[in-house]
């Protein structure tokens, strides 16, 4: 495969790209109760050239990944882009692994018997690499499968598997992100003020800098945390079935409390340190608009909880024994170098890359940034198809 070299500035005109809209039917999901597809993507290509015969395709728990900020880069230079959604965008709260993983399937499905596609790169961007990961571990394992029946079953058996992964920007695993993120100091789970001031992060008293002690204090607690709600959420769901009631929401408050947000020793990177994307780490975490703010419980017990989530980085990147390659922006506010070194030590692959390039965790405001990572993930394909 050649890659076509483009200058850094170089404009993106949506004009030179065919963006073909998808609309399917998922095994497990005939239709969402308005009545679409609970399947949708974009297929972005150029329209210059034959039709691609690598394609990428990426998706996310719960974000849209259509319109996705590296789409037409990888169409410049002459890949297919699949941005694709499965039946939970949107609706992180009802989140399941196992439907998520059969609703990607159809994305790829898609690409092998409609656009033609010989190659699929599995790109697992931000919280989408462990669910990616997960994806192609059930196609190769059918772990899942074994625990399921009738259609859910039979089409995760059926998923169709990738050739090559790339973790960019990613989160190791959805379960390690959440306990990474939440404030330790909650006392109470129904109370967003109720506050335990000796592991309060914003507490002058405390830090930062914060101390040996206070970390290893504060991560035990955090672990406490998701534990607690863990065991809560397993025996509210049986009191809910024995009524009758299959599922309910609850609130998940402060969960911008990463110590790393506020001290920027603790995991160095290029990061403007303290800060996150929404504003200083101590106003995020008490507005309403951290990570996974509200769950239904199965949701939980299936994606953010330590004991029960399948979506968890170690497992999953074990099992992935095709090519990888491990990128991760040295300013990220919400990935951080370690995460990357993780993912990157646990891949079972014997054909592993790791690089760091400069840049935010989109690449925010770049365009010679953006150009950068995709010449590098091109390259990188372009030198195994």
């Amino acid at each position: 495969m050649k890659v076509r070299s483009l200058p850094a500035a170089t404009v993106i005109d949506r004009t030179r790209f065919n963006l073909d809209f998808i609309g399917a039917p998922s095994p497990t999901a005939q239709q969402t109760p308005p009545g679409s597809n609970p399947c949708q993507g974009v297929y972005w290509t150029s329209r210059l050239g034959p039709p691609p015969r690598v394609a990428v395709i990426a998706s996310h728990y719960n974000h849209d990944f259509m319109e996705h900020y590296l789409a037409p880069y990888f169409a410049q230079r002459g890949l297919g882009f699949l941005g694709w959604n499965t039946r939970y965008r949107g609706a992180e709260d009802q989140f399941i692994l196992e439907h998520a993983l059969v609703d990607i399937g159809v994305g790829m499905r898609w690409l092998r018997e409609q656009a033609g596609v010989e190659t699929i790169v599995l790109l697992g961007n931000s919280g989408g690499g462990s669910l990616m990961a997960a994806h192609q571990g059930e196609a190769r394992t059918g772990a899942l499968a074994q625990q399921a029946d009738g259609a859910l079953a039979q089409a995760l058996m059926d998923l169709p598997d990738g050739q090559l992964y790339i973790s960019l920007n990613a989160h190791p695993g959805r379960a390690e992100v959440m306990t990474n993120w939440m404030d330790a100091s909650v006392v109470d789970e129904t109370d967003p003020v109720r506050t335990d001031d000796d592991l309060d992060p914003y507490n002058p008293r405390n830090g930062p800098p914060y101390s040996p002690a206070f970390i290893h204090k504060y991560r035990a607690a955090q672990e406490a945390r998701n534990h607690r709600i863990t065991h809560w959420a397993k025996a509210e769901l049986d009191r809910l079935n024995l009524a009758g009631v299959p599922d309910r929401l609850f609130a998940i408050f402060r969960t911008k409390g990463d110590l790393r947000l506020m001290d920027p020793s603790i995991d160095p990177s290029d990061r403007p340190c303290p800060g996150t994307y929404g504003g200083h780490p101590s106003v995020m975490n008490r507005s309403p608009f951290g990570l996974g703010r509200t769950s239904s419980l199965k949701s939980w017990l299936s994606m953010w909880s330590l004991e029960t989530s399948r979506c968890t980085g170690g497992a999953l990147f074990e099992r992935l024994d095709l090519p990888a390659l491990v990128l991760q922006s040295t300013g990220d506010w919400s990935v951080f170098n370690t995460d990357a070194k993780r993912i990157f030590g646990a891949l079972g692959s014997a054909d592993k890359r790791i690089d760091f390039p400069a840049g935010m965790h989109c690449f925010d405001g770049s365009m010679e940034q953006r150009h950068h990572v995709s010449d590098l993930m091109a390259e990188w394909i372009a030198a195994r198809v």
